[in-house]
């Protein structure tokens, strides 16, 4: 029978447990944790709780999962993660942290941060930046680069468990009303997709691709800190729950942006992280690994549901929990896929257009500029010599844009391929991978006056690309040849172009 932490919870409810400059204590609640926030401190207890994924119920259980809680969480927020302090009982029975006489319970004492600038509040306040996403991809990326392998976790038996834990919480859930069809429908096509899948889990373990990963990726465990995305509170409680996929960790984020109606972010986060690892082969269980994601979110807001006291935020919690589990069923639906390939030469637009017709489209975006560089094994910002830019090169570059997109066509992704595409046989063989893929095609040809490619040029920050003026002076004196492609103005502003295109494209 788990600990009872009545008093416990008493005591650091109580401002004066933690000194006299203490006034008030807010709390905040989970369905794992209370969070006591007194001053400029996070004070964080775990419930004595038993679920069949975890297990708090002892006070020694508890203080092992608060020691690797801090120790885990220095991977990533070592500025926000101070101590374990331990709560002892005295000779005359009361509580005082790390006095003489026994511990009956342990805390995390955290740095407290503005809670307005978690990710999720961020998001229900239309605050999140592109920029901002952008960094977290880059953050997220360089957090699972060094993260510890474990090939021994991971693969299509652990997900097999995943899909089961998550049926049996799904289905004791009593009070989110939650659809025993939906729950079915969820379960079976999880296992339909893991069969499909489990080969490409399977492989992807020995290859370093699975481990010990963040565990709890979603925005309610990203923080803006010191001004920069942070992420914290990661699963520290089981090894077999957070010992996964990297690209599995990466979907719980992207799982709740799209949650949030933000699916513009959630694109620009899976093409940004998959720019900078390479971790396209993972791609066709992407749409396994987002539903498990929405699947947990779903049983853990029932369960927090059911902890709550009070008839006032109860309705909304149920519905986001069932808003969770359609979702879940959503990502794992058949959808339609297309191949469209934006050419045009450099400055006109391409992947701008790109990036904004890639959400609408759940599309994986393969620039050239990009595929560049990861070729040449440098960093997307750093300027390659005229060397790699050699036809030998460019054939290297057109043909594993090729290969990418067939992958991806393959794995249920539609895909927008960003190259300048100037030969005809360049735009003649995107068209081949579309057929060859049973997929429609669509070739879009940017055209801008001259002056208004140079200045865009002109102005690049921060940008994979290395065409210059004088690049694209070389390019205006070639003859593209033939063109076939749907003629694009792209002479104003973005938003015009991305208004011809969609039209162009048939998508309204």
């Amino acid at each position: 029978m788990p600990d009872d932490q009545r008093d416990v919870i008493d005591f650091l409810s109580r401002p004066s447990s933690y000194g006299a400059a203490v006034e008030r204590v807010d709390i905040i609640e989970t369905h794992a944790s209370l969070v006591f926030l007194a001053r400029d401190r996070a004070y964080k207890l775990k419930r004595a709780v038993q679920y069949s994924y975890l297990d708090f119920s002892t006070a020694e259980r508890r203080r092992v999962v608060c020691e690797a809680e801090l120790q885990l969480n220095r991977r990533t927020a070592p500025e926000l993660y101070l101590e374990i302090r331990p709560l002892t009982r005295g000779a005359e029975g009361e509580l005082a942290f790390g006095k003489a006489g026994p511990a009956v319970d342990w805390i995390v004492v955290m740095r407290r941060f503005d809670q307005t600038l978690v990710f999720d509040e961020l998001a229900k306040a239309g605050r999140l930046s592109a920029s901002s996403m952008i960094e977290l991809a880059v953050r997220i990326t360089a957090f699972h680069q060094s993260a510890e392998r474990r090939p021994d976790r991971g693969g299509a038996a652990a997900l097999a468990a995943v899909v089961e834990t998550n049926h049996g919480c799904l289905t004791a859930a009593r009070e989110a009303g939650f659809s025993s069809e939906r729950i079915a429908e969820v379960r079976q096509r999880s296992l339909e997709r893991l069969a499909v899948v489990g080969a490409v889990l399977d492989r992807r373990r020995p290859e370093g691709k699975v481990r010990r990963c963040h565990g709890d990726l979603h925005l309610r465990n990203v923080c803006l800190f010191e001004d920069r995305p942070t992420l914290f509170d990661c699963l520290e409680f089981s090894e077999e729950l957070a010992s996964v996929d990297v690209l599995y960790d990466l979907a719980f984020l992207l799982m709740d942006l799209e949650h949030h109606g933000l699916a513009d972010f959630a694109s620009l986060v899976l093409n940004r992280y998959l720019d900078l690892t390479g971790e396209d082969d993972g791609l066709p269980a992407m749409p396994l690994f987002l539903s498990l994601r929405a699947a947990i979110r779903a049983h853990v807001t029932a369960t927090v549901l059911e902890r709550t006291v009070g008839s006032g935020p109860r309705p909304a919690m149920a519905a986001e929990a069932r808003r969770y589990l359609d979702l879940s069923a959503q990502f794992l639906r058949p959808r339609s896929c297309r191949l469209i390939a934006i050419g045009g030469l450099s400055g006109a637009g391409k992947s701008t257009l790109a990036a904004a017709l890639a959400p609408s489209l759940g599309a994986r975006v393969l620039r050239s500029d990009v595929i560049r560089k990861q070729l040449f094994g440098v960093s997307l910002e750093t300027r390659l010599p005229a060397s790699a830019y050699a036809p030998r090169a460019s054939y290297r570059v057109y043909e594993t844009l090729r290969r990418k997109a067939g992958d991806a066509l393959a794995a249920g992704y539609s895909v927008i391929v960003d190259a300048v595409a100037l030969k005809p046989d360049e735009r003649q063989s995107f068209a081949a991978i579309a057929e060859a893929a049973a997929v429609p095609f669509s070739g879009l040809w940017l055209e801008a006056p001259a002056p208004t490619m140079d200045r865009r040029l002109q102005a690049r920050r921060h940008d994979a690309s290395d065409a210059s003026p004088e690049v694209l002076a070389q390019q205006l004196g070639q003859d593209p040849g033939p063109l076939d492609w749907v003629r694009v103005d792209a002479s104003g502003g973005a938003a015009d172009c991305l208004a011809a295109a969609r039209r162009a494209l048939g998508l309204g």
